[in-house]
């Protein structure tokens, strides 16, 4: 018997201001998976993501979580935003932002107690920031930021994991580092998914690749797409003497 995926996507529509931005996609994935969502910009990436955390209602098909349609601030789903998109120059500190993936659990008005901050502590311990627990965000380094907005998502120890371009502007040893996180996270039993433009480290660290291109072009491990290159010819609209298919056949 097929187990059900953790994370189901079905034939799922998106609109956006009018115009259709995702159009039948379908991608399935299981506890222990971490698969690359690859595309190019404006693909619709980030608009699946936001799809799956509750905040854009399909126009057609569904989402399931564990079998079950999704419930904004109540399926558990971890979402690691795009830096760019949290303002870290507000004066508060590394454990408080952590504790703020909780308040889907908590509410609004209700204050964090024992079991809530050993939580936050445990998430900052997996990601190797407990000794910066109180120090100002607004004082780390990019990839301490990164690993921040990752503990954030785990505090509420989700099934779910969601990565929205997570080594953008990063060194290659932060790259790394997380990659290595990225893939420890995933065989602890969490189904995660990844927004990512590094084809080749995407190629190297996932267990699956989904091509995306306003749909789901495209899925299978990185040996099973790396020779394919019709699937990344149609997602990235390209032609068969592009750099990107050599690329590709290096890497296979």
């Amino acid at each position: 018997m097929t187990p059900t995926p953790t994370l189901a996507v079905e034939a799922v529509s998106v609109d956006l201001g009018g115009r259709r931005v995702l159009t039948d996609a379908s991608l399935r994935i299981h506890r222990g998976e971490l698969v690359g969502l690859i595309g190019p910009n404006g693909a619709g990436k980030t608009t699946l993501l936001r799809a799956v955390l509750g905040l854009l209602t399909p126009a057609r098909g569904r989402i399931l979580i564990e079998g079950h349609p999704t419930r904004p601030g109540r399926t558990p789903i971890g979402y690691v935003p795009q830096r760019h998109d949290f303002a870290f120059d507000f004066p508060i500190s590394v454990a408080n932002v952590v504790a703020t993936g909780l308040t889907g659990r908590l509410g609004l008005l209700r204050r964090p107690g024992a079991r809530e901050w050993d939580a936050v502590a445990e998430a900052l311990d997996r990601v190797r920031m407990s000794e910066l627990a109180d120090r100002p965000v607004g004082q780390l380094s990019g990839g301490q930021r990164q690993r921040v907005l990752v503990a954030r998502a785990l505090a509420s120890q989700p099934s779910v994991l969601l990565l929205d371009e997570p080594f953008t502007g990063l060194d290659l040893p932060t790259q790394e580092l997380l990659a290595e996180l990225f893939v420890d996270l995933a065989h602890e039993n969490r189904a995660v998914l990844m927004t990512t433009h590094d084809l080749v480290g995407a190629l190297d660290t996932c267990d699956r690749i989904a091509l995306l291109n306003r749909t789901v072009v495209a899925t299978g491990t990185p040996s099973e797409l790396a020779g394919d290159t019709e699937a990344w010819m149609t997602a990235f609209g390209i032609g068969a003497d592009s750099a990107l298919l050599r690329v590709l056949k290096a890497a296979a």
